[in-house]
C-alpha cells in the first residue's frame, strides 16, 4: 500500500512538471519569441521559418507534424524507451501553444524587443528543466539528434550542435542582425536556467577539514547542524604525521555556522569548501542513520 501510494505520488508529480513545463514553454514562444521575431532552435524555430515563407500554415500544426513525425521515426530507429518518455510533451506543446496564441493581446506583453528576450530566455530555461527532471523530453530536434547520433556512430553534441546552426542558419535568412543577436541571448540564458533548474534543490557544499581536534568538530557537525560526516585517514605533507580529516556535505544556508564551528574549535584548522552540484545516497536521498553520539564520544 506504501508503495502504491509512493508510486501515485511520483506519476502526479512528473504529470504535474510536464504540463506546467509544456505550458511555460508555450507561453514563451507566443508571448515574446513569436512577436518579436527571436531566433530560436528546435522544431518550433523550424516552424517559424515555414511559417514566414506560407503565413497561411499553422505554426502549432507544424510543430505538431514536425514532432509527431520525429517521435514515430525516433520509435522504429531508437525504442519504446525514448516514444515514452517523449510522446506526452510530442503531443502537450503544440496544443498548448495553439491555445496560448488564441488567448487576446498575448503579444502585447513588452514592446521591448530585449527585455522580451531576457524574459524568453530564463522562463524557457525553466520550462524545459522541470520537464527534463522528471526524466522525460521535450522531444522534437532531441529525438533527431539522438537518431543522428546511433546511425552515424558520433556523440550526440555535435549534432546538437550542428541542429541549430541550421535552423538559426535557416532564420537569418529571414530575420535581421538584430533579431538573431537577441536569439543568442535567449540561448544563453536558457541554458543558465536549465542547468540551474536541474540542479535546484539539490546543489550542497562539501567541507574538508583537517584538524587534530576533528573529534569535537565532528560531534558538533552532528548534533548542532546534523549533518553527516565521513572521517578521512590522511597524512600531512611537511611533517608526514597521521591525521583524521572530516569531509562534511552541507546545503549553503548551515555554511556559515559550520565555519564559525570549526574556527572556534580551532582557529588553525585547515579547511577547503567545494561546491558540488548532485549529492545522492544517505542522508540526503536516503534515510540517515544516527549511532549514540554520547557513547561514541567517549
Amino acid at each position: 500500500m506504501q508503495k502504491i501510494k509512493k508510486d501515485l505520488k511520483t506519476n502526479l508529480k512528473t504529470a504535474l512538471f510536464i504540463l506546467l513545463g509544456n505550458a511555460l514553454l508555450a507561453f514563451v514562444v507566443a508571448a515574446f519569441i513569436v512577436p518579436h521575431d527571436i531566433v530560436m532552435g528546435g522544431t518550433t524555430g523550424i516552424a517559424i521559418v515555414m511559417h514566414k515563407f506560407i503565413p497561411s500554415l499553422d505554426m502549432a500544426l507544424l510543430v505538431f507534424i514536425l514532432n509527431g513525425f520525429l517521435l514515430i521515426l525516433g520509435l522504429i530507429v531508437i525504442g519504446k524507451k525514448l516514444f515514452f518518455t517523449s510522446v506526452a510533451s510530442t503531443l502537450l506543446y503544440p496544443a498548448l501553444l495553439a491555445l496560448m496564441q488564441r488567448i487576446p493581446n498575448i503579444d502585447k506583453f513588452t514592446d521591448n524587443a530585449l527585455l522580451a528576450s531576457l524574459f524568453a530566455g530564463v522562463l524557457m530555461g525553466l520550462s524545459l528543466g522541470m520537464v527534463m527532471r522528471v526524466g522525460s523530453s521535450t522531444g522534437g530536434m532531441d529525438i533527431a539528434n539522438l537518431i543522428c547520433a546511433k546511425v552515424f556512430h558520433r556523440p550526440v553534441a555535435i549534432f546538437v550542435y550542428l541542429s541549430d546552426i541550421i535552423v538559426v542558419g535557416a532564420q537569418a535568412a529571414v530575420n535581421t542582425p538584430e533579431e538573431i543577436m537577441l536569439g543568442i541571448v535567449v540561448l544563453v540564458l536558457e541554458t543558465i536556467m536549465l542547468d540551474k533548474t536541474m540542479i535546484y534543490g539539490q546543489s550542497q557544499n562539501e567541507m574538508f577539514v583537517i584538524s587534530s581536534k576533528y573529534e569535537e568538530i565532528r560531534v558538533k557537525f552532528l548534533t548542532e547542524l546534523n549533518a553527516g560526516v565521513t572521517m578521512s585517514y590522511v597524512q600531512t605533507g611537511a611533517l608526514g604525521e597521521d591525521q583524521k580529516a572530516i569531509i562534511c556535505v552541507i546545503p549553503t544556508r548551515k555554511l556559515y555556522a559550520a565555519n564559525e564551528i570549526v574556527r572556534a574549535i580551532d582557529p588553525e584548522a585547515f579547511v577547503t569548501i567545494t561546491k558540488i552540484k548532485e549529492v545522492r545516497g544517505r542522508g540526503f536521498t536516503a534515510e540517515r542513520r544516527f549511532a549514540n553520539l554520547e557513547e561514541t564520544h567517549e
